[in-house]
């Protein structure tokens, strides 16, 4: 299994029916699991040899390459904190301890941006790798090092490479992890040096799982076979200005000087010069309807790189000045939501110069990823920031008119550029492939699923298009599909010393476009939202897929930095995102997206943080660290009343009602009635919603339990069938993520809605209006949960249900028992859910399991920043032995944080094991 694929997470484990064929052909894979099961027990797998790939982390090591001395020194947690008196060394070391902690990490991902998982892993990786080498991460990132990086740049990643392949000479693949000694017994599979371009790849792959509204551009397209404009605006509600605020509240755009300024007006502002509203051009019929569900197959089984995949997910970060809290100095607080993985997508390390100076500039400590040189998120002596994913629409379809040996633009026939690509297989034949590209760089996505080739050629679309000809295919506009120099920003980010300097760097930040907020020790709090973030023709908003034929909807160029919004030092003190709105649309003339979330997260934040400075009270570290852990559920506040309302004739489904009277909505672990009120939720979800979808929507790999025998009593496991995103599935089920909550929070208005409408099932009665459909959806939950937890509500708890496991990379998610016991860790019975600030999400599709996290979190004290805390969801380490493989998710599920040392004093007082790397 690709890496970092979420696992189906939940009481049964289970997968998406669509991928089985594709998991069925790991041949190789399956075989080393085989023989590693069988073997397990050997020799072979002796203590020795489990611990030979164990990091030295005392005494000396010889590094060739080095200019001088570089200590390495570890806390009891096996966090490093590394001290050079050069940038070079600085680096190289960084990539040494990196590579040994968690090389096979680092060697998976950049297989999987460079399109080669095949050679690791056999020949069921090989339509992965075809898509891959499609969007060509690889070669962008080739053509970034070459022509767009700055030079210093480019040196600090030559000798972060220079670290990693110190590591890797002389070592055998046993002596480097558990995990290349199983695939030794079926292929001669080793691992190769490391190069420059493979670091600033896995920025590809970051930017695409945080590319913005895809899914949605594909799902409003695939909505129209079914459903009307006004049913599809149900379905995606107008962002709720006036209830949730937006990132930025203090600026507007200026039209006059062609800038973004933070307070006062002018007579030219509010002039639109960008897009808004709805589209009014589809280019949706049926047999464009096959190919987008069918581009799902393709999307759904691409790997992710950093763990994002579903709507929902997003990340938590705010900062509150020094006049609200309790040192005088601010607080910055962040928590970026992910899918969870084992180990953590992120790695904490400190990198610092023994002199801060020309020759060595760097003192900088927080989260970066394995592979990658340099800090993503954290602090310096000086400022801190954090990142939330901004969603501003980054990407479009669009839908080309195949002709001959090329495309259809204006008129003409423009040919395609192409190439050939070949995909090296372990234990098998090569394959070559073909990539069509346009004049403008967009890849020729269809190409890579053959029955998407043959769609397209019968093509037929309901809006003013060519003559079919030789039929359609989709391409993909992409701004990380051009080189850019966001590796240039991390650096920057990480010696940056004020607000100007830090919105520099921010410049530099291409993709993904992120919300970065700022704080500096000397009482200053900022945001600027930074990316390549383009513009487009009047009357296109990017929502759907656009004709590709027709010039008139082709990106008119960028929005300029000086245009993006920022704030700084707002009045009102603080400043939040959470994956919201950046501004109102009235105040800005560029549409940045239609698809922000909706505020549920932000918003409560923006309440917890007024709550505790209202008359005068200031806030601590440990306030801002259980604003994270707040589990409060929002649309529960809203539908409880309701619920409480409804008259239910069954006293078992009435004693279920009961838990919720006098609770409080927080949805802590040992609580039966978030338990109840989840199913609920759910079923209110399903019986609303899942039989009205486009059947389209019902291949995207979510799982949901289906009666197989309608009962009116408790329904056993054993009665009931797992259905997961197969074509013909009884319905298409929501998310849950806080769209659903808008959706449901407006219909709401209307009772009598058709949405309200469901057929009876079996002995379960129809409904006809909102509270009819609720009632329904209490006796569902009663008896799903009954079959799930026990008829006796009084052991129903939201933890049994909400559970976390967390599955190893690779081999930690398919074959033989055994070997899934020893990589794998869980079950962690966890609180929070979805759409809540401590968002430990679930799928209402697929079940109550968590399938996403707040993937780390951290709460900066800028007034002294040793008193700075933070956690990891696992660990330092990546070897399944180590005692650093999971020691911190314990502390993470209990909402605990971790000292966080910064000075020398601090650091030597934490330390437990210091390495001397010597040249």
């Amino acid at each position: 299994m690709p890496p970092n694929t979420t696992a189906t997470t939940g009481d049964k484990p289970g997968k998406s029916g669509r991928k089985k064929g594709r998991r069925a052909r790991l041949i190789v894979l399956v075989l080393v699991l085989a023989v590693v099961g069988g073997v397990f027990y050997g020799a072979y797998w002796s203590v020795s040899t489990v611990r030979a790939s164990f990091p030295q982390t005392k005494g000396s090591i010889t590094l060739q390459g080095l200019s001088g001395p570089v200590t390495v020194k570890r806390d009891s947690y096996g966090i490093p904190q590394i001290y050079a008196s050069t940038d070079a060394d600085l680096f190289m070391a960084q990539g040494y301890v990196q590579a040994q902690d968690r090389f096979y990490e680092m060697d998976v991902r950049r297989h999987m941006t460079s399109g080669r998982l095949s050679e690791m892993f056999g020949k069921g990786q090989v339509k992965n790798d075809e898509f891959l080498r499609t969007m060509g991460w690889d070669r962008v990132a080739k053509e970034e090092y070459d022509t767009k990086l700055s030079d210093s740049t480019k040196k600090y990643l030559q000798a972060y490479s220079k670290g990693v392949n110190a590591y890797l000479q002389g070592k055998d693949g046993k002596d480097i992890s558990l995990e290349y000694a199983a695939l030794g017994f079926v292929n001669d599979y080793k691992p190769e040096q490391w190069t420059p371009v493979d670091s600033v790849s896995w920025l590809k792959a970051m930017a695409w799982d945080l590319r913005g509204n895809m899914d949605d551009e594909i799902d409003r397209a695939l909505m129209t076979s079914r459903l009307g404009p006004q049913q599809i605006k149900d379905l995606y509600p107008d962002y709720p200005y006036s209830r949730n605020q937006t990132i930025v509240q203090d600026g507007q755009y200026d039209a006059l000087t062609k800038t973004f300024e933070q307070s006062g007006s002018t007579s030219g502002s509010g002039t639109s010069t960008d897009t808004s509203g709805s589209s009014t051009s589809s280019t949706t019929g049926s047999a464009l309807t096959s190919q987008l569900a069918g581009l799902y197959n393709v999307l759904d089984d691409v790997p992710t790189a950093v763990g994002v995949n579903g709507q929902g997910i997003g990340s938590n970060s705010w900062v509150v000045g020094g006049e609200h809290t309790i040192t005088g100095k601010p607080l910055l607080a962040n928590d970026p939501h992910l899918s969870a993985s084992l180990p953590s997508v992120w790695y904490q390390m400190g990198l610092h110069c023994t002199t801060v100076s020309s020759k060595c500039q760097y003192d900088v400590t927080g989260y970066t990823f394995a592979g990658m040189p340099g800090v993503v998120i954290g602090h310096n002596g000086d400022i801190a920031w954090g990142m939330t994913n901004s969603g501003v629409d980054v990407t479009d379809l669009y839908l080309e008119k195949l002709s001959g040996d090329g495309y259809l633009y204006d008129g003409k026939t423009k040919p395609f550029t192409t190439r050939t690509e070949t995909i090296k297989v372990a234990g098998g034949t090569s394959k070559k492939i073909v990539v069509r590209q346009t004049a403008d760089g967009m890849p020729l996505l269809s190409d890579r699923d053959d029955e998407l080739v043959q769609v397209g050629k019968k093509a037929s679309v309901d809006t003013a298009a060519p003559d079919r000809g030789d039929g359609y295919g989709i391409a993909l506009r992409w701004t990380a599909l051009d080189p850019g120099t966001t590796m240039d920003a991390v650096f920057a980010l990480d010696k940056a010393s004020d607000w100007n300097s830090f919105r520099d760097a921010a410049a530099q930040f291409d993709v993904p476009s992120q919300n970065l907020i700022y704080a500096d020790t000397k009482n200053n709090i900022g945001y600027t939202l930074p990316g390549k973030i383009p513009t487009r023709a009047s009357g296109d908003d990017g929502s759907i897929p656009a004709p590709g034929w027709d010039s008139k909807y082709k990106w008119t160029g960028f929005i300029k930095q000086d245009e993006l919004p920022y704030e700084y030092d707002p009045k009102r003190g603080y400043i939040v995102t959470a994956n919201q709105a950046v501004i109102d649309k009235d105040k800005y003339p560029y549409t940045l997206t239609t698809d922000w979330g909706y505020g549920t997260r932000s918003q409560r934040i923006t309440d917890l943080i007024e709550s505790k400075i209202k008359d005068g009270g200031k806030i601590s570290t440990d306030d801002m660290r259980q604003m994270q852990m707040d589990n409060s559920s929002e649309i529960a506040k809203l539908l409880v009343p309701k619920l409480l309302k409804i008259d239910l004739p069954d006293k078992d489904v009435r004693e279920a009602q009961k838990l919720l009277e006098g609770w409080d909505y927080t949805q802590d672990a040992d609580s039966a009635a978030a338990a109840y009120f989840n199913a609920v939720w759910r079923n209110v979800l399903k019986l609303a919603f899942g039989n009205k979808l486009p059947k389209e929507l019902r291949v995207k790999g979510q799982c949901l339990w289906v009666d197989k025998v309608d009962s009116t009593g408790p329904v056993d496991d054993d009665t009931k069938v797992r259905e997961c995103g197969e074509r013909d599935a009884d319905q298409a089920q929501p998310d849950g993520g806080d769209r659903w909550f808008e959706v449901v929070r407006n219909l709401m208005d209307e009772p009598n809605s058709a949405w309200w409408k469901t057929p009876a099932s079996g002995t379960r009665p129809k409904a006809d209006n909102m509270n009819e459909l609720f009632r329904r959806a209490m006796i569902d939950a009663r008896w799903e949960l009954t079959a799930k937890l026990g008829k006796d509500i009084d052991t129903w708890s939201w933890g049994r249900l909400h559970r976390l496991f967390l599955k190893n990379q690779t081999l930690g998610t398919d074959g033989p028992a055994i070997v899934q016991y020893i990589l794998n860790r869980g079950p962690w019975k966890l609180s929070g859910g979805e759409a809540t600030v401590n968002a430990t999400g679930w799928n209402a599709a697929g079940g109550y399991g968590v399938v996403w996290v707040p993937s780390m979190r951290m709460v900066v004290n800028l007034d002294d920043l040793d008193k700075s805390k933070w956690i990891n969801l696992t660990g330092a380490s990546g070897h399944a032995f180590s005692a650093h493989y999971t020691d911190q998710t314990g502390k993470w599920a209990d909402g605990e944080l971790l000292p966080w040392s910064f000075s020398d004093k601090a650091v030597d007082k934490s330390t437990s094991d210091t390495l001397v790397l010597k040249p």
